[in-house]
């Protein structure tokens, strides 16, 4: 397998253990709750306050289309997470293309996943606790 270098826009490294929950809580709250699909659904999630996680993958091309989105994660105060893959992220979010972005508005069923994925991304960044 080649290893590429990660984009620009991936501000830190999701553990490979976190990786898998994170698809997963995205399948269940598709499933259970309530899913924002694609980049632009995704920014409004955020502007609006109203995402729980934002999942972005890493292998967007171009990067720009999702460059945007750790930074207003930041600025709002939203939970964000990489997954490595846009395939993937779109079978877990139900769709039969590729996904660039998904956030969870409502986490579901997946309520315990997304606490638990929450909690380490802040231990991860640093402990700052996400608002």
């Amino acid at each position: 397998m080649i290893h590429v270098a990660k984009a620009y826009y991936v501000k830190f490294q999701v553990p490979e253990d976190l990786v898998s929950p994170i698809y997963e809580a995205l399948r269940v709250a598709h499933q259970s709750g309530k899913v924002k699909k694609g980049t632009n659904e995704v920014t409004k999630a955020i502007e609006r306050g109203i995402s729980k996680l934002v999942v972005i993958a890493e292998d967007v091309e171009p990067p720009e289309v999702v460059a945007h989105l750790p930074i207003l994660c930041e600025e709002h105060g939203a939970a964000y997470a990489f997954v490595p893959n846009r395939q993937e992220l779109g079978k877990a979010i139900g769709i039969d293309v590729t996904a660039a972005a998904a956030a969870i508005i409502d986490a579901g069923d997946a309520q315990h996943i997304v606490d638990q994925i929450i909690a380490s991304l802040s231990q991860l960044k640093g402990g700052q606790p996400a608002k």
